[in-house]
């Protein structure tokens, strides 16, 4: 198993790609099996997400590029500048991971906080796509 320890710089040539959901990306720790079927090893500092775009590599210098996998997400549109603010403040006070992107929100699907955005005069669609959610305020910066 190839052990993946460190992070590479973002604009390497890469070996293979590591396709994961936005739960198994807040690991520091897993095994996992590559795109191409390569079985290897997450071993980073705990505390440390992966981000989709990142490049992890290890001692054998085996390059892999970690991509978000698309999951069922729901998603929000509104040109209502302070109706978008009211659902992100609603659902980020549950502590609810959101994809803030302009005019529009992408929470991961859950039919009790579709109802709740609703509630707010809000239209919730359903799609599957990656899902990048805010790092948030607090991440780490490795110090």
């Amino acid at each position: 198993m190839l052990k993946l320890t460190e992070l590479a710089d973002s604009d390497t040539a890469i070996d293979d790609s590591l396709t994961l959901p936005f739960d198994a990306r807040q690991k520091c720790r897993l095994p996992a099996t590559t795109d191409n079927g390569i079985k290897i090893g997450v071993f980073l500092p705990r505390g440390q997400a992966i981000r989709a775009g990142v490049v992890l590599t290890g001692e054998q210098h085996y390059k892999v590029r970690i991509k978000a996998a698309p999951e069922a997400l729901s998603i929000v549109r509104c040109d209502d500048a302070l109706l978008f603010a009211r659902a992100c403040y609603h659902l980020g006070n549950r502590h609810v991971a959101l994809q803030i992107l302009p005019g529009e929100l992408r929470f991961l699907h859950d039919h009790v906080l579709d109802q709740m955005v609703e509630g707010l005069g809000l239209t919730v669609l359903h799609d599957t796509l990656p899902f990048e959610p805010e790092a948030g305020a607090y991440h780490s910066h490795g110090h």
